[in-house]
């Protein structure tokens, strides 16, 4: 692992690439903070959105674009949260607490400043500990068994479904859709075609960038557009006042950032828990250990450096599950795993022993990524401001165009369009009735691999398998009794939040 280390610093500072390689990082943060500070625009749809990008440059390249959207877009959601109340992603919900009030009393400036620099603090502490973990989990993971790895899926999904938001039953329901639809196609283990229906197109399968962009983006789109964009936000009440934040006050701060980041570290690396349920839990730990607890809620900065700080640190770890066992740790690494798909690098306990050094450069950069973050979002902050602003009837319209257009680049097929226009109308649907849709892409995802790890356990039993798992295997079977409770645990933790804070994903 160290040699892959050492190589993806090779390749990652190659003449021909490295320019062009901190070039789209740039982008995508900035694009990111664009679409995070516009109300309603979710880093999810801008991730979705821009995933076919990715598809036609480098994986060093494509990869590292996509992270910036993802970390831009999950700090530009502070931005209206703190100036106008209005969260722009669902992890910035808990910054309202405090944002709002300290904009009122003429600190905005000193709330904005504070919410880019616990981000920064937080997602880069947790890249460094991501890269600390990846290379040992990675090495534990090739150890793995088909059955332990079966078990692991399995409880990895239902984990999933349990903490999504909404119902326990709907999240259940929505996995089982998810690996129904997995299921079409060939199985990985006979390569036989099932549940095709004579359509040649879906017998290698469901595609799954249209799936995906229709699923994630489709969605946001059309309720947008159903709100019809009718509160205008006036500029004049955008103007970034007050004095600029000292370091007196960040270091007042620093021992709440350090225990959030070590909170949402800790969440990024369990599957479909994500920046929400993150930020409220070091929200309420900072309250909780607070020596003046009634001060939150009026205009606290350590109020916005708890929740800032907490959800940014989800976003390297969740790269963890998702390279060593090719799990994506929340809905928006859900995105990244068609990039990394669309590159032949199929995330598994393979990846890292097969393609260790170029995962390293994409983890450095993701790491780097953080100087940029810090310099754009600072120098940008006034400009993001004011993107609060901007009509949505203006932008909608070519969000629509952008997703027809990028699932048409990719192959130019009519099918992939058709495909599209089922999964966002399926999308539409799940988000109407609260359904959320995030199990059914896991399952999709996570159903190959998982069909393929149990046949092999089936084969590897000898028909035996109750005594093979229970007896033979007994990690595989303490990971199966364990799963119920892991299940109840984390769904309780995640519903205490929601109740206590009223926060959706």
């Amino acid at each position: 692992m160290f040699e892959s280390f050492l190589g993806g610093f090779a390749i990652l500072f190659n003449p021909e690439t490295v320019v062009m390689t901190f070039v789209l990082m740039s982008a995508g943060l900035f694009l990111g903070m664009f679409v995070g500070a516009l109300p309603g625009f979710t880093t999810l749809m801008a991730l979705a959105i821009l995933l076919p990008i990715s598809f036609f440059i480098h994986p060093l390249l494509g990869i590292p674009f996509l992270l910036g959207v993802y970390k831009g877009g999950i700090y530009g959601g502070s931005i209206p949260a703190i100036l106008v109340s209005m969260p722009g992603t669902g992890a910035a919900v808990a910054t309202t607490f405090d944002g709002p009030a300290l904009t009122k009393k003429g600190e905005a400036r000193k709330a904005l400043e504070m919410a880019l620099f616990a981000s920064v603090f937080g997602d880069l502490s947790s890249d460094l500990i991501t890269i600390a973990l990846i290379g040992p989990i990675a090495a534990v993971a090739l150890l793995l068994g088909p059955p332990e790895l079966a078990a692991i899926l399995m409880m990895a999904l239902i984990v999933i479904a349990g903490t999504s938001s909404g119902v326990f039953v709907k999240g259940l329901l929505m996995l089982a859709v998810g690996l129904f639809l997995g299921m079409i196609g060939q199985d990985p283990i006979g390569a036989l075609s099932r549940f095709s229906f004579g359509i040649t197109e879906i017998e290698a399968g469901i595609p799954i960038l249209p799936m995906l962009i229709g699923l994630f983006a489709l969605p946001e789109i059309f309720v947008a557009i159903e709100k019809k964009a009718t509160g205008i936000i006036d500029a004049a009440n955008l103007k970034i006042t007050g004095a600029r934040l000292k370091w007196v006050e960040f270091k007042s701060c620093l021992r709440t950032i350090i225990r959030s980041t070590a909170i949402g570290t800790t969440i990024g690396m369990v599957p479909g828990v994500g920046q929400v349920v993150a930020a409220f839990m070091g929200y309420a730990a900072a309250k909780s250990a607070s020596k003046t607890p009634e001060k939150f809620g009026q205009g606290e900065l350590e109020g916005v450096a708890a929740a800032e700080a907490a959800n940014n640190a989800v976003n390297g770890p969740t790269l963890v599950p998702l390279l060593t066992l090719g799990i994506p740790g929340d809905n928006l690494t859900v995105i990244l795993v068609g990039a990394f798909i669309a590159h032949g690098l199929r995330p598994g306990p393979q990846l890292m022993e097969e393609q260790g050094p170029l995962v390293f450069a994409i983890l450095i950069a993701m790491v780097l990524a953080n100087i940029l973050f810090i310099f754009i979002g600072y120098l940008c902050i006034p400009l993001f401001a004011k993107v609060v602003t901007i009509r949505k009837s203006i932008l909608l319209p070519l969000t629509l165009v952008f997703a027809f257009a990028g699932t048409w680049v990719f192959r130019s097929n009519p099918y992939d369009l058709a495909i599209l226009v089922i999964f966002g109308a399926l999308g539409y649907l799940a988000k109407k009735l609260q359904f959320d849709v995030t199990p059914l892409a896991m399952g999709f995802i996570l159903g190959a691999p998982l069909e393929y790890a149990f046949g092999q356990t089936v084969i590897l039993s000898g028909g035996q398998i109750f005594s093979y798992v229970f007896v033979e295997r007994p990690i595989t079977g303490a990971i199966i009794v364990l799963t119920p409770f892991i299940t109840y645990l984390m769904w309780r933790r995640s519903m205490r939040l929601r109740r206590e804070f009223g926060a959706e994903d």
